[in-house]
């Protein structure tokens, strides 16, 4: 029964807090081990409602909207966009936190179901964390140990990226190698109309690929070992693919696969501190 109690309050809890709340996180990251002096910085945003959340970056957010303008005008000129480094997005539903992780990897868009627990372990310390007196919790997730600090001033059990399952927003949260960490900077009310539309109704000319964990981790490494594989498929099934300089002029085509090739499995070497550690394993 006390169980019971527990998840009617949080739920209530959620009803009537998230009320289309938007929670903007400082993303830190090192995608480069052996590089670990070059972090980076992402600004993500928590959107809430009561129905769930959707974690995405801000830059991707602008980015695809500056982009839908210039379709709009049918231009082709994309210069001066600044698309960011963080491309999925994350869906989480309320009450039972399901989460859906979209990304695209080389031509398909995937919808992965992701439905990990963290088993989180409560310890007694405390730290002020912005306005926010949060308490510090331990788990493990993707490879990762993590040390989150949630808050029951905001009591419901979201947080950053997939994190969830505390008594509280986590409102700060890095694994124990300093790699990536989320910290919360501004808590925002959003208007009634600015609630967030799920990536499930959004207009796309080729229908998602949907997966679980398991098969989207293959899929993952498939393509870190054949970065130009979903363009070769589309050749041989009869598609073109061309390539151009600045003036317009047409490339030789094998040469800039090739190339491409060689750039996508350089820089995926230097990417090799992901989040989820467990997809390269």
């Amino acid at each position: 029964m006390k169980n019971l109690l527990f998840i009617i309050f949080t739920f209530s809890s959620i009803q009537f807090y998230a009320q289309n709340q938007r929670f903007s996180y400082e993303y830190k990251f090192v995608s480069d081990s052996t590089a670990r002096d070059k972090s980076e910085t992402e600004l993500m945003y928590l959107d809430v409602s009561k129905n769930g959340s959707k974690f995405y970056s801000r830059d991707k957010a602008v980015a695809d909207s500056v982009m839908k303008v210039i379709d709009k005008k049918g231009s082709n000129d994309f210069s001066g966009i600044k698309f960011g480094r963080v491309q999925y997005i994350i869906e989480k539903t309320y009450p039972d936190y399901k989460i859906q992780f979209f990304n695209h990897i080389d031509t398909d868009e995937f919808k992965v179901s992701d439905d990990r627990k963290i088993e989180w372990k409560i310890l007694p310390d405390q730290q002020k964390i912005g306005e926010f007196t949060a308490q510090k919790a331990v788990g493990e997730f993707a490879g990762r140990q993590w040390i989150a600090w949630f808050t029951t001033d905001i009591p419901f059990q979201d947080g950053p990226y997939k994190f969830n399952g505390l008594p509280g927003l986590i409102v700060k949260i890095e694994d124990k190698t300093n790699s990536h960490s989320f910290t919360l900077k501004e808590v925002k009310k959003l208007k009634a109309d600015e609630i967030w539309a799920s990536q499930n109704d959004h207009q796309r000319y080729e229908p998602l690929v949907i997966l679980n964990q398991e098969k989207y981790k293959r899929q993952f490494i498939d393509y870190r070992n054949n970065p130009t594989k979903g363009m070769r498929q589309l050749m041989s099934q009869g598609g073109k693919v061309t390539f151009t300089d600045a003036n317009g002029k047409e490339l030789d085509t094998s040469k800039m696969m090739r190339d491409q090739e060689k750039r996508a499995k350089e820089n995926n070497a230097k990417d090799n501190n992901l989040l989820e550690l467990d997809l390269l394993q």
